[in-house]
């Protein structure tokens, strides 16, 4: 998988970090190719090892509570046999919505380990936009707001929103990559175009403003002074590197 470049993308992620009254809400949009080459014609040879790239993949139900995707009209994908199966995609497309999630978080996380049950395919477009804009809204409000149209004008753009299938990343907590204290809610959507063999990711998280420091483990400089103001030499020592604490033992 590429990562395209696309400077609307750019824009718009540089307003998807949003600071409300007790949370931050952090987005971003990516743009990658489908076309295979170097690393992914090898993981994807090991990929194959399991099951041949035409062989339909169970994924779990769509997020969309009371839609049955098997009533809905057959996917533009290609990837059925026969009826519409929209609760399963092809190995191959399994490959592609992995190798995106490898990408775009890489290094941090390794996604090899994945299954087709921690995929949805979501039932339409609109659907999906609807869904996006209340968790959005309902979280940023008016800094949301004045980003709505132009974040689908310019997915739209890019992939062509109606040619699309959309699938959704649902992980348990221990492979979730938001999956630290303090993370409230994320989402992460797949815009996948068969025909233009593309891919547009949207992941968007929203974090707690109000844990603290020492709830995430992670002691500051203020932690550190009150240590010494209250005269605990030792537990600062310990929390501080040695060539700058003698320093300030001194004064």
């Amino acid at each position: 998988m590429k990562l395209l470049e696309n400077s609307s993308f750019e824009a718009i992620n540089s307003q998807l970090t949003i600071e409300t009254g007790d949370c931050k809400i952090i987005g971003r949009i990516e743009s990658y190719s489908c076309k295979m080459a170097g690393e992914d014609k090898q993981m994807f040879k090991q990929f194959c090892q399991e099951g041949l790239p035409h062989v339909l993949e169970a994924l779990s139900p769509p997020q969309s509570s009371g839609v049955s995707p098997n009533k809905l009209s057959q996917s533009q994908s290609g990837d059925e046999a026969e009826g519409p199966l929209s609760d399963k995609c092809s190995r191959k497309t399994l490959f592609y919505l992995i190798a995106t999630l490898n990408e775009s978080f890489r290094p941090d996380y390794d996604f090899s380990r994945t299954r087709g049950h921690e995929f949805s395919r979501e039932p339409s477009v609109n659907w999906v936009i609807n869904a996006v804009n209340s968790s959005l809204s309902t979280a940023a409000g008016e800094a949301y707001s004045h980003l709505q149209s132009k974040l689908w004008e310019d997915i739209d753009t890019e992939i062509s929103l109606n040619e699309c299938d959309i699938y959704s990343y649902n992980p348990d907590l221990d492979s979730d990559p938001y999956g630290e204290e303090g993370n409230l809610w994320s989402l992460n959507y797949f815009f996948h175009n068969k025909r233009l063999k593309r891919i547009v990711f949207f992941t968007c998280r929203s974090v707690s403003l109000f844990m603290t420091p020492r709830d995430s483990g992670v002691e500051t400089d203020q932690d550190l002074n009150l240590d010494l103001d209250q005269g605990n030499f030792e537990e600062a020592e310990n929390n501080m590197d040695e060539e700058w604490y003698r320093p300030l033992c001194a004064q």
